[in-house]
């Protein structure tokens, strides 16, 4: 059991949430001034509109509001980074903008945190709100995840958690540039619990994750935790390598033994085709990889910060 004498910290990445920014603190307010000691870090990740200016009108007039302001959008999971390498407090808790994220559950979060849970995470409920595409890409980004990846994340695992100190310290000590937090709490182990919501409407404004974002996003967890797509891809070649020798035995067999003919262009184009489409799905995988070889070996930061007061 841990004592109630601890900090609370809050992490919420931003990018263009001027209409949401005073709506949430207030509801955030009540739920953390039952704890004596907290802080709300915004981090701004390159908002063009005046997201910046709101919250430093909410730090003028209270001094617990502090916020990290990117150079440009270096997007959300370094935004979640950027903010933990900077909180204070004994637990973390990270938590989006749109007020998707209920407040209320703060509370049990933090009364399994004290009962000795180092990870506290929610799974999103499935809703009748969610267009049927929505829910289908959904289900099928965590059927492949669960299956291509070394990790098991739970099926509407959001970014609305819970992590102690240790776990924070932990994650801030990682250079990789790429971060895929999901997939990374469920790496990590420690002694995590599991608690459902149902994800409230969003305020005001539009979601920040389009289909190319929720795509690279997909992309990004397989490849960070496994290399099985590459274990598949040598699978594939040596199959088609060897049905291709087979067909070819059998050519030569027709053609010395038989007076039959092998003819048809349409099946020479279509074995063509597969084979090139084959190709190209393997060369892909193999970038993907490579990019990210690429992308590491530079060194650069995951991200640039322009202006910060905590």
């Amino acid at each position: 059991m841990r004592k109630n004498d601890f900090k609370i910290s809050i992490v919420i990445p931003v990018l263009n949430e001027e209409l949401n920014i005073a709506e949430l603190f207030s509801k955030l307010k009540p739920f953390l001034e039952t704890y004596f000691n907290y802080e709300v870090i915004f981090v701004d990740d390159g908002s063009t509109d005046n997201t910046l200016k709101i919250i430093n009108d909410l730090r003028n007039k209270n001094d617990k509001v502090k916020y990290l302001s990117f150079s440009r959008n270096f997007g959300h999971q370094n935004a979640l980074r950027a903010g933990m390498r900077y909180t204070t407090g004994g637990c973390v808790i990270s938590m989006d903008a749109d007020i998707q994220h209920p407040p209320e559950l703060i509370p049990k979060m933090i009364k399994k945190w004290q009962e000795g849970y180092e990870i506290v995470y929610t799974v999103r409920k499935d809703s009748n709100k969610n267009s049927f595409f929505k829910k289908k890409t959904s289900d099928i980004f965590y059927g492949i995840l669960s299956r291509l990846s070394d990790v098991r994340v739970p099926k509407g695992a959001a970014d609305f958690r819970l992590l102690d100190r240790s776990v924070v310290d932990i994650i801030s000590q990682l250079k990789e540039n790429t971060l895929f937090l999901r997939g990374m709490i469920a790496w990590l182990g420690f002694k995590q619990y599991a608690i459902e919501y149902n994800p409230g409407e969003r305020f005001a404004g539009e979601t920040k994750y389009s289909i190319r974002k929720m795509v690279s996003l997909a992309l990004n967890g397989i490849t960070s935790f496994s290399i099985r797509p590459l274990r598949l891809a040598t699978y594939l070649g040596f199959t088609i390598a060897s049905l291709s020798f087979l067909y070819a035995a059998y050519a030569v067999y027709l053609k010395i033994f038989t007076d039959k003919v092998i003819s048809g262009w349409t099946s020479v184009l279509v074995s063509v085709l597969f084979l090139s489409g084959i190709q190209l799905i393997t060369f892909g995988i193999m970038g993907e990889y490579i990019g990210k070889l690429f992308i590491e070996s530079k060194g650069r930061p995951s991200y640039i910060i322009k202006e910060k007061k905590l």
